[in-house]
């Protein structure tokens, strides 16, 4: 009889293994073509600094806004008050087509005093700002 032991007087039961190793070869190869399709890709354009000073040397037309590393904000070389920012961008920008701002923060002004200054701009209307790089590492390089 099929399945019978000769030395033994009952069936013998083992365990088919093939068909689940099988299984987990498709839900491997599964999950191996899915890891590629999870990828998300954020195409990034950042210029050379050599670029950016470039640029904003050329054009006078540039409004810079300078986070100084005394704790008090310029704009083109002009000291404003902190308060005084909206109102400074709005005179600015509000006849403007073009709303451009490019902010250089000094060395030790903190993470915050950048991030209320750029909400600010954009409260006031500014559409694109960039970030110069500190002279000491354009000077570096």
């Amino acid at each position: 009889m099929a399945g019978m032991d000769m030395g033994t007087k009952g069936f013998k039961s083992e365990p088919n293994v093939v068909p689940m190793i099988d299984i987990l070869l498709v839900l491997l190869i599964i999950f191996m073509m899915q890891i590629p399709l999870q990828r998300q890709v954020m195409d990034v354009q950042v210029p050379q600094e050599q670029q950016v000073e470039k640029e904003v040397a050329e054009q006078s037309e540039q409004i810079v806004l300078e986070l100084r590393d005394d704790g008090t904000y310029a704009v083109n070389n002009q000291h404003v008050a902190k308060s005084d920012l909206d109102a400074k961008f709005h005179e600015i920008y509000d006849n403007r087509p073009a709303k451009l701002l490019f902010v250089k923060v000094g060395g030790s002004r903190r993470y915050q005093d950048l991030i209320e200054a750029m909400d600010i701009a954009r409260g006031a209307g500014v559409q694109v700002i960039g970030l110069t790089p500190p002279q000491e590492a354009a000077a570096q390089e």
